[in-house]
């Protein structure tokens, strides 16, 4: 291939992407985050490139752009499934043009010119029919939801060099007595460490982006990432292979979980081994059961088959949508799934498969009215400077309708 900066970017989808809903309902595969940012980010950061296009999803029009792509220049077909590593960039750096990189039968990476891109980009759809056909043997990838969190410890360490911080140890800049393993400890701008915050990286590094707030006497044992302008809320204990997204409040117990952004959990209650979407907001003492009282291997719901699969995960909590929340104390299983904009506030379990727009209340369970829904978005959104467009609420419909 030739030098990247002649190429231009496009990620496209496979048949896989229903297996990362409800999170791909409101979202590109590509949006997925994992480790420090998104799967988008992170190719962009390692080939040296701030442009891109996508094959998009008709219901995600108008909340995500497409972009553009130029006949002049090949173009690097990038499955979103699939993560940049040394190995997978040395295989690009060779690829000819017109050829493409196949693992398990399924198009990974492809190296294609720009005419012929440009028919494919009209069309909205990748096609490697007539590439020269290149196999991998091992590449690091996504194939079911809960990769995202076996994943996202080595994910972490994988992203320090694409973030561009140093160590503490290296700045001197951090001088804070909690600080402990500062040579596995990074911070960025504008960071505010209050009295009593402790970080251990013993175990694994801790990435602390600009603007982020550590409240007094939190917790935080690496691997952890706190993303741009989140923050931990006091006394919060943060572990083992989380990341906390942008504009995120979270405080209470939390281990390998990943929250989006603009998500909320800032009190009490245990999160373990779950996927949280943006705009979430677990309510006081949640918790969410991550391991069976039997210690068996858990299930989870397909979502397109509304059928259980086994997962052969032995810790597995939640996996839930964008904008759905939960009331106080409430308690979710092991292997639940939660869709898009959906309100739990039973005593007791709720059902391991929570369709979008439920209404989910001890005595019934029911349909989210979708006007009463939307206004919950705008309120919680509004409080975060943020608009809902009428694009973004379109899709929501969309959503809503298929429930």
């Amino acid at each position: 291939m030739a030098n990247h900066l002649d190429v231009q970017v496009c990620f496209f989808e496979d048949d896989l992407t229903t297996r990362f809903h409800p999170l791909t309902l409101t979202r590109p595969v590509d949006d997925l985050r994992v480790g420090v940012f998104t799967i988008r980010q992170k190719w962009l950061h390692s080939l040296g490139l701030n442009r891109y296009a996508r094959v998009l999803r008709q219901d995600l029009s108008g909340v995500f752009r497409r972009n553009e792509i130029e006949s002049d220049k090949p173009v690097l077909w990038i499955n979103s499934r699939f993560l940049p590593s040394k190995d997978l960039l040395s295989e690009i750096a060779n690829l000819e043009q017109n050829e493409v990189l196949v693992f398990k039968g399924g198009a990974a990476v492809a190296l294609i010119s720009g005419e012929l891109s440009l028919k494919m980009f009209k069309e909205n759809e990748f096609n490697s029919q007539g590439l020269k056909v290149t196999d991998l043997n091992d590449v690091i990838h996504l194939e079911n939801v809960w990769d995202m969190l076996t994943l996202n410890s080595f994910e972490i360490s994988k992203d320090i060099p694409l973030t561009g911080l140093h160590s503490v140890e290296e700045t001197e800049k951090y001088q804070h007595p909690g600080i402990y393993d500062a040579d596995n400890t990074y911070i960025g701008e504008n960071v505010s460490l209050e009295p009593g915050a402790i970080i251990i990286a013993k175990d694994g590094p801790v990435v602390i982006m600009n603007d982020a707030t550590i409240e007094a006497g939190s917790i935080i044992k690496g691997p952890v990432v706190v993303g741009k302008g989140a923050t931990i809320k006091m006394g919060g204990r943060i572990s083992g292979g989380t990341t906390i997204g942008p504009v995120c409040k979270v405080g209470g117990e939390v281990s390998n979980c990943i929250f989006h952004s603009y998500s909320n959990k800032a009190h009490d209650g245990f999160s373990g081994n779950s996927i949280f979407g943006q705009w979430v907001n677990l309510g006081a003492d949640t918790n969410t059961s991550n391991l069976k009282n039997n210690y068996s291997t858990v299930r989870l719901t397909d979502w397109e088959k509304r059928e259980e699969m086994e997962t052969e995960q032995q810790f597995l909590g939640t996996v839930m949508g964008d904008h759905s929340k939960t009331a106080i104390n409430s308690m979710l299983n092991t292997g639940t799934i939660c869709g898009v904009s959906s309100n739990i506030f039973m005593g007791g379990f709720p059902p391991k498969y929570i369709p979008s727009f439920s209404w989910v209340g001890s005595a019934e369970f029911g349909e989210y009215q979708f006007d009463k829904a939307v206004d919950a978005m705008k309120a919680m959104m509004k409080r975060r400077d943020v608009a809902l467009s009428p694009d973004y609420e379109k899709m929501m419909y969309r959503i809503f309708k298929n429930r």
